[in-house]
């Protein structure tokens, strides 16, 4: 059973390889463009060390996240996995720092 999965992970991995052409290559270099703006916020972020937008704003960009990730492993587009699942990182390490302010802030009340 295992080699089963292994094989079809591999064989997904393949077909996923394959649909690679110019059209890809130029995707990735948009993806990249667009996801700086999500490093430049980050890396703000991290120097902070809190996030510096709205929790709503974290929470959306993870439901969307989730869903476009998901569309994009339907699709099998690699372009959109790579983005999407590099920004789902990104937003699950801000949504930390809001949550870790929210409890500072909650025993600093107490």
């Amino acid at each position: 059973m295992l080699v089963d999965l292994s094989n079809a992970v591999n064989g997904y991995l393949l077909d996923v390889l394959d649909h690679m052409d110019w059209w890809v290559l130029i995707g990735f270099a948009a993806q990249i463009l667009f996801s700086a703006r999500f490093l430049v916020q980050w890396i703000a972020s991290e120097r902070a060390g809190k996030s510096v937008v709205p929790l709503a704003f974290w929470l959306f960009s993870i439901g969307g996240g989730v869903l476009l990730l998901t569309y994009a492993l339907y699709r099998r587009d690699p372009v959109f996995i790579a983005g999407q699942g590099f920004g789902l990182f990104v937003y699950m390490r801000n949504l930390h720092f809001v949550l870790r302010e929210h409890r500072a802030s909650a025993a600093r009340a107490q």
